[in-house]
């Protein structure tokens, strides 16, 4: 009996062993994942570096209208304006971004969030018509879509294109000078652009200067 139970499990060994599969363990994706990342931060920094004084605040300074100009011409004709002064963000009826500027009186100001803004009346009828927007946090993507030169094609894929609009979001905010003290009832000139999808959208702009006007 003994030579035919050493048979026995010899084959049993043989079977649970045919069963097995060893898995090795893969660590070279994540490797290959924070390379990606640093490669793709590089990129953006570079785009940044290579552009934002270089091209895009003389792009601004150019080609900005006054808001009153800006309203006037896209109530006109909102996509005649933006073949004339503006560009159009990427994908089908993506909005028009323009370069503006302008001068108003401060009707009221929140700096005590990350989100600052400020509400100014630039026409003097005493109701706020242009927002600021201050940062660091902010919303949209008009400055990066305001340049042509800002192709989505030369990036790897939607999130880079979009840490592109964040990182220029982040140094235009940052480049920003307020005067000290309560801004309501103070005068402030800017230069910034703004996105329009319809005439009548509100003209929130982001600032890339803001100065105490004479």
């Amino acid at each position: 009996m003994r030579p035919m139970s050493l048979a026995l499990a010899s084959i049993l060994m043989a079977v649970t062993l045919t069963g097995c599969k060893i898995v090795k363990t893969q660590t070279q994706p994540a490797t290959a994942s924070a390379g990606s990342d640093a490669s793709e931060a590089g990129h953006v920094d570079q785009v940044l570096a290579d552009t934002y004084d270089a091209k895009l605040l003389p792009l601004i300074a150019q080609n900005a209208l006054t808001v009153a100009d800006l309203r006037r011409a896209v109530t006109a004709d909102l996509d005649a304006t933006g073949k004339a002064h503006g560009n159009r963000g990427a994908g089908a009826g993506a909005a028009w971004n323009f370069a503006v500027k302008g001068q108003g009186t401060v009707i009221a100001a929140n700096l005590e969030s990350r989100a600052r803004k400020a509400d100014l009346d630039t026409d003097g009828d005493g109701a706020a018509d242009v927002t600021l927007q201050l940062g660091p946090v902010i919303n949209g993507t008009a400055l990066r879509d305001l340049a042509p030169f800002y192709d989505f094609g030369q990036f790897r894929d939607q999130i880079e294109f979009a840490k592109l609009a964040r990182a220029i979001n982040d140094k235009a905010s940052a480049a920003l000078t307020l005067p000290e003290g309560d801004l309501v009832g103070r005068k402030l000139n800017f230069l910034g652009a703004v996105t329009l999808k319809k005439p009548t959208d509100p003209f929130v702009v982001t600032a890339v200067t803001v100065g105490v006007a004479p």
